[in-house]
C-alpha cells in the first residue's frame, strides 16, 4: 500500500497599509473649504459639494473600510461616520440647491439638519473619550468637533446667531488645520517607520482592558 498522501494547507496574508492619514486628510481637507464659507472668505456651497463627497466621504469612508479589515477599531469608525456625515451633508445641499428637482417649501424643512448636528454630537462626545487615549492631538479635533456641531446646530435653528455662527466657523477652521498637521504627521511617521512629528502621548484617563480586581 502506499503511504497516505499529506495535505499541505498555504495561508495567505494581505498587508494593508495604514489609511489614517488619506482619511484625516480628507476631513481636513473638506472642513478647510467648508470653513472658508463660514468665516466669509467665500460664499454659497455649490462648489463645497464636490469636497464634501471625494474628500470628506469617499476618502474617509475607504479609509474606514481598510480599517476594518486592519481591526482598527477606532479608525473604521470615526472616519466611517464622519465619511458618511459628509454624504448627507453634501446630499442636503444638492437638495437645497434644487439639483434634484423643485422642492415643495410644505414638505422640506432644512432644519432638520441642525438635529442631524445634535446626534453626531451625542455620539461625538463618546468618540472624544476615546481620542483622548489615541493621542492628543486627534483629542483636540474631536473637542473641536464638539463645539462645531451643537454650534452649527444651533446657528441653523437661529438661536444666537451672533455667537454661534462665528464659533462653528472658528472651530471648523481649527479641525481643519490640527487635521492637516495630523495627516502630515501621520504620514511622515508611517513612511520613516519612527516619530519625526509628534502627536502627543495619550492622557491615560482611562486603561485599556478588563477593569483591575
Amino acid at each position: 500500500m502506499s503511504a497516505p498522501q499529506q495535505s499541505t494547507v498555504t495561508e495567505t496574508k494581505i498587508m494593508l497599509s495604514d489609511p489614517t492619514a488619506l482619511g484625516v486628510f480628507g476631513l481636513a481637507m473638506v472642513t478647510f473649504v467648508a470653513a472658508s464659507q463660514k468665516m466669509g472668505w467665500t460664499t454659497g456651497s455649490t462648489f463645497i459639494i464636490p469636497w464634501a463627497l471625494f474628500l470628506g466621504s469617499a476618502a474617509q469612508i475607504w479609509a474606514s473600510t481598510v480599517d476594518f479589515k486592519k481591526n482598527n477599531y477606532f479608525g473604521s469608525i470615526a472616519l466611517g461616520i464622519y465619511g458618511l456625515f459628509w454624504a448627507a451633508v453634501a446630499m442636503h445641499w444638492a437638495i437645497a440647491q434644487g439639483w434634484f428637482g423643485v422642492i415643495d417649501p410644505a414638505k422640506a424643512d432644512p432644519r432638520q439638519l441642525a438635529f442631524a448636528c445634535f446626534g453626531y454630537t451625542i455620539f461625538s462626545l463618546f468618540i472624544m473619550v476615546a481620542a483622548f487615549e489615541v493621542n492628543k492631538v486627534f483629542a483636540a479635533i474631536l473637542v473641536l468637533i464638539n463645539v462645531l456641531l451643537p454650534s452649527l446646530g444651533l446657528s441653523i435653528l437661529g438661536i444666537n446667531h451672533e455667537l454661534f455662527s462665528p464659533l462653528a466657523a472658528w472651530s471648523e477652521l481649527l479641525i481643519s488645520l490640527l487635521g492637516f498637521y495630523a495627516a502630515g504627521a501621520i504620514f511622515l511617521n508611517s513612511y520613516f517607520g519612527r516619530v519625526l512629528v509628534p502627536l502627543g502621548a495619550p492622557f491615560g484617563f482611562i486603561r485599556k482592558g478588563p477593569a483591575k480586581k
